[in-house]
């Protein structure tokens, strides 16, 4: 099942897709306000989320698609978000290819321990519609698309989409530069839904597309079946040793990167598409 977070003034509403209507479970069960209260219930339940969901479908809550479009923010609301980097080859050439020390990053893709890091805080992150940022003190800024894995207490719940915003000149200085490259205001959008059913996270199509005054300036394809680690590998070493909080988002590598003499601009729409998600439409402005 596909879950949207809608806004809605001071209070939010959750609402799922079934593949063939939109419900808002909100109205049918006021307390279900979030995909966490969904979680937290079934938690308590010890049932599937989707089977609580299920309960709550009404056909008196039926919703139109553009009610949904119009409304739709960050559909889970993680209390860290993390990431994990040169997961997909063509990651750990851009890498390379962008800093003073490029061995390093083959070490890490050729690795038996992957790379984790914290990338961003429920202040930094945004949801689709919404705006992404690149540094003003940073010359080269790309978007990273990457299927994000949904954790609650530390075990698997679902999938969303994720961009890791990232400042490459800056990373490619120094490595020690990273946490400047990847974590600061608006760094980082998740959405526009978190799916529950995906059977094979490894197998799915994705997309990219930069537009810039009307006219696309990059567009590139591939497949999560091309990252050389597996979603749980990437959640056993991001669990191993670390207290996880209850709700968070694993962001599983950078899939797809623009040349090198790209940069985003201010006013720059990004696109993510990832198949059976949906579409993660974010534009950019400078912070």
């Amino acid at each position: 099942m596909r879950y949207y977070q809608l806004g809605n003034g001071d209070t939010g509403r959750l609402v799922v897709s079934t593949g063939e209507s939109l419900y808002d479970l909100t109205a049918a069960k006021p307390r279900l306000q979030s995909f966490r209260d969904l979680l937290s219930a079934a938690s308590v339940a010890e049932r599937p989320p989707d089977d609580v969901a299920t309960r709550h479908v009404d056909a008196e809550h039926e919703l139109a698609p553009n009610e949904v479009d119009a409304a739709r923010t960050v559909p889970v609301h993680a209390d860290e978000v993390w990431a994990a980097g040169v997961t997909y080859q063509i990651s750990e050439a851009a890498r390379r290819e962008e800093s003073d020390t490029p061995d390093m990053y083959l070490d890490v893709y050729d690795a038996d321990r992957p790379e984790i890091f914290l990338k961003s805080t429920p202040s930094r992150t945004v949801g689709p519609g919404e705006e992404v940022g690149i540094r003003g003190d940073s010359e080269w800024d790309v978007p990273e698309p990457e299927l994000g894995i949904v954790l609650y207490d530390g075990r698997t719940v679902g999938y969303t989409i994720g961009n890791d915003m990232s400042s490459r000149s800056i990373e490619g200085q120094n490595p020690l530069y990273l946490p400047q490259a990847k974590v600061y205001d608006r760094c980082c959008a998740i959405g526009p839904s978190v799916v529950t059913d995906i059977a094979d996270p490894h197998s799915l199509d994705l997309s990219m597309t930069i537009h810039r005054d009307g006219e696309c300036v990059y567009s590139g394809e591939t497949n999560t079946g091309e990252m050389v680690r597996t979603c749980e590998e990437l959640v056993d070493c991001y669990t191993a040793h670390n207290a996880v909080p209850e709700l968070a988002v694993l962001l599983t590598g950078t899939s797809l990167v623009p040349d090198d003499g790209f940069t985003l601009r201010e006013n720059d729409e990004v696109d993510i598409e990832i198949e059976r998600i949906g579409t993660l439409h974010n534009t950019v402005t400078t912070v």
